[in-house]
């Protein structure tokens, strides 16, 4: 397994780094947040027609460009550092991966190629314990004829009160923990579904609550075999996982960066506090943080790359991801939180944009589990015993 970039990714890592300078900037953040839509559909259109990254890891059969997790995760890292506003995540790391791991040939015919040209989309699984695993699927579904209802709520869905194709897990009535979960792909504005925005503390991503009422299926909307969604499920949120990590990579390094910047020109008893020892050696402890990070990011990004290529190394995912995400949710909140401090204070106020990064920080913690959980899901894996109950520390 190579570990350097090839040229073409240090190429997509630059391109996307320097696109989202100009694109995601303060400024188009802030106006973003202020919207129920929490993105620019005109910025959104030039990610999808000038830049091609939703298409970026879709198979070319499908109108993707066939690249790979690892040029994916490049260019995650960078939104990350931009903390850019768009429906990217819930399209292309929930969506899309959900479609290429457990969609029939049919299905990726039929949705992968809209997905590739700019249709937005998500992936709707948690009820409203506030779990991660299994336990949190709570909406029923039933056969009926030749099709299927499914009834009940999902929550802390990314982007799912403006996505216009969603795939949903929903289990059989009686069924719990694993077992009986099936996941369906279905039109957002199916009859029965009602969607509505939820406010949360980071207001540079959106998640949305939806309410499926009697709300009918074809039978060819099933993913996979009926009631052995569970495992597919989980491969598709391990994928994520790697994804939620790059970007959490890309602000930690943007917290380092920006407060950094501010303590070489903030100045206190006649000189810059950049030059005070003991802030030179906070502002390495956050430089170690970030390097860890990344290198426990793109591990993962290859383990993801074997994993919907049927690798050898295809069964390491659960563990890269974890790891992954522990690193990477600590490193950024712990960033995050010495830029806070280190601009004394004012980095929390509205005009600093540190106190965007904070907030990012905390809520990217705990989507898909906290650092905590991660540890003792991975301690599971290790001893070969069962996954922790906890609720992922939300």
């Amino acid at each position: 397994m190579d570990f350097r970039f090839t040229e073409e990714q240090d190429m997509i890592r630059s391109t996307a780094e320097a696109f989202l300078a100009e694109a995601s900037t303060p400024a188009a953040v802030r106006s973003a947040m202020i919207t129920e839509q929490g993105y620019d559909p005109a910025l959104w259109q030039r990610i999808c027609n000038d830049m091609c990254w939703q298409a970026m890891h879709i198979p070319e059969q499908y109108g993707g460009l066939g690249l790979g997790y690892v040029e994916l995760v490049a260019t995650l890292e960078q939104m990350g550092r931009y903390l850019l506003c768009s429906p990217f995540f819930a399209t292309v790391c929930l969506a899309a991966n959900a479609i290429l791991v457990a969609g029939s040939e049919e299905q990726k015919a039929e949705y992968l190629p809209q997905l590739a040209s700019g249709t937005t989309a998500t992936l709707a699984w948690t009820g409203s314990s506030g779990r991660w695993d299994a336990r949190a699927v709570d909406v029923v579904c039933s056969a009926d004829g030749d099709g299927y209802r499914l009834s009940g709520s999902y929550r802390y869905v990314p982007d799912g009160h403006t996505a216009q194709l969603l795939v949903v897990a929903a289990r059989a009535q009686g069924s719990s923990g694993a077992e009986g979960i099936s996941l369906f792909v279905l039109p957002a504005d199916s009859a029965g579904i009602s969607r509505q925005w939820l406010p949360t503390m980071d207001q540079t991503r959106r998640q949305a609550q939806l309410v499926f009422e009697d709300v009918r299926v074809p039978a060819g909307a099933l993913m996979g075999g009926e009631g052995t969604g569970w495992a597919l499920l989980e491969k598709t949120v391990d994928l994520a996982t790697v994804a939620v990590a790059a970007e959490q990579v890309g602000g930690a390094q943007q917290a380092l960066d920006s407060t950094v910047a501010y303590l070489k020109e903030r100045v206190q008893f006649g000189r810059v506090i950049a030059s005070y020892q003991a802030v030179k050696h906070k502002a390495a402890d956050m430089m170690v943080k970030v390097e860890a990070s990344r290198s426990a990011v793109y591990y993962a990004a290859c383990i993801a790359d074997e994993a919907l290529a049927g690798g050898a190394l295809a069964q390491e995912l659960p563990e890269a991801a974890s790891i992954a995400k522990a690193y990477c949710s600590d490193a950024y909140f712990f960033n995050a939180g010495c830029g806070i401090q280190l601009h004394g204070g004012v980095g929390i106020t509205a005009e600093y944009d540190i106190q965007l990064y904070f907030k990012r920080a905390k809520s990217t913690e705990t989507f898909l589990g906290n650092s905590a959980w991660h540890r003792e899901r991975l301690a599971g894996l290790l001893l070969d015993g069962p996954v922790p109950a906890a609720r992922g520390g939300r």
